[in-house]
């Protein structure tokens, strides 16, 4: 008896992309244009300075949920990059660089040690 196979769908409908939300009412929002992923307003790669800068300000107190908003238009921009130009398009570790790695809610694994100079006057050589 020939076992059957289900092929289920690979999830690929990531976050709609329209944040930052902020921004001057006159002028064009530093949103993404897909599939090619440039800023609508400054043709940079997406996202620009100005749409990271506004993007942490409009997280500042949810990081954890901008982490998520990034993964998933990584994702995304992954994946319309690749089918654009799959020879010599951007690698997986330049488009996470561009997308997830400057996210502030990355922090150091060990807390740095507080600075003594500021507490107390350092102990005299003798």
């Amino acid at each position: 008896m020939r076992e059957e196979i289900r092929w289920f769908p690979v999830p690929r409908l990531g976050p709609y992309p329209d944040r930052p939300r902020a921004g001057p009412a006159d002028r064009a929002p530093h949103l993404p244009l897909r599939p090619l992923w440039l800023c609508r307003a400054c043709g940079r790669p997406w996202p620009c300075g100005t749409a990271r800068l506004l993007l942490k300000v409009e997280y500042a107190e949810q990081r954890v949920e901008l982490a998520i908003y990034l993964s998933g238009l990584y994702h995304e921009a992954s994946h319309d990059l690749f089918r654009l130009n799959p020879d010599d398009g951007p690698t997986p570790r330049e488009l996470f660089e561009r997308f997830v790695a400057w996210g502030p809610y990355r922090r150091p694994a060990v807390d740095p040690p507080p600075d003594r100079r500021a507490e107390d006057p350092p102990p005299e050589r003798r």
